[in-house]
């Protein structure tokens, strides 16, 4: 996840990659991609798991995004949120992906692998 003032352009390198968001504000650009797209000149954000909740729900649907996230927070994993149109993803900082994957086992969510298409 990196931050750019919010009159920034968007990089080019920023829209490679399965999963990238690029949201900007009054205050900020903020933009969450791949580590790898990261060129070394830029300073990198730290590493996190992305989990995708299979969608598309509807948005009439209550409780979707919080049934996850809510035995993840009772376990002390932080985590950022991102919603597109038909589908949620919950990041996870990398160094806890071991704690919220049990986490979430326990709770009894199935979770699948996710393998690049190459």
């Amino acid at each position: 996840m990196l931050r750019f003032s919010a009159d920034a352009a968007v990089p080019v390198w920023a829209t490679r990659g399965l999963f990238t968001s690029i949201t900007r504000t009054e205050e900020e650009l903020s933009i969450v991609c791949p580590l790898d797209a990261v060129p070394p000149e830029q300073k990198k954000g730290e590493a996190w798991v992305c989990f995708k909740l299979q969608g598309p729900f509807p948005f009439s649907e209550v409780g979707v995004l919080a049934s996850f996230i809510e035995p993840l927070a009772r376990n002390g994993v932080p985590i950022f949120a991102i919603a597109t149109y038909d589908t949620d993803y919950v990041l996870v900082h990398e160094s806890s992906a071991v704690t919220a994957l049990k986490v979430l086992r326990d709770a009894g969510h199935h979770l699948f692998p996710v393998t690049p298409e190459k």
